[in-house]
């Protein structure tokens, strides 16, 4: 499995209604210093993957610049209809809302 691979499958597992940062994905990957590569992981996320991309956020909660996800304001939207808040500067609450990390086993 590839870096890529292995960060879509870490972003599978963030459960509707949270949150995690590309930070906090990266180190899950094992590649702690690598949020930027999580960053573009997400970006060229092919569409119908199942990856929930728009659950991924900045370090201090802040959403992706707009249209990274598609049509402007599609992140928030998404996000919104999971029940997370967003404030009027686009940002997430951390810690309300972020992902444990919690990895689930089959």
């Amino acid at each position: 499995m590839n870096f890529y691979q292995t960060v879509y499958a870490l972003a599978r597992q963030i459960p509707r209604g949270r949150v995690a940062t590309y930070g906090q994905l990266a180190f899950l990957a094992g590649s702690p210093r690598a949020s930027r590569v999580v960053g573009g992981a997400m970006r060229r996320c092919p569409a119908g993957a199942g990856v929930p991309c728009h659950r991924v956020v900045g370090r201090d909660g802040r959403l992706a610049p707009e249209g990274t996800f598609g049509p402007l304001d599609e992140q928030r939207l998404l996000l919104e209809a999971e029940g997370v808040e967003i404030t009027p500067d686009r940002r997430v609450d951390l810690q309300r809302y972020r992902w444990d990390g919690t990895l689930k086993t089959e």
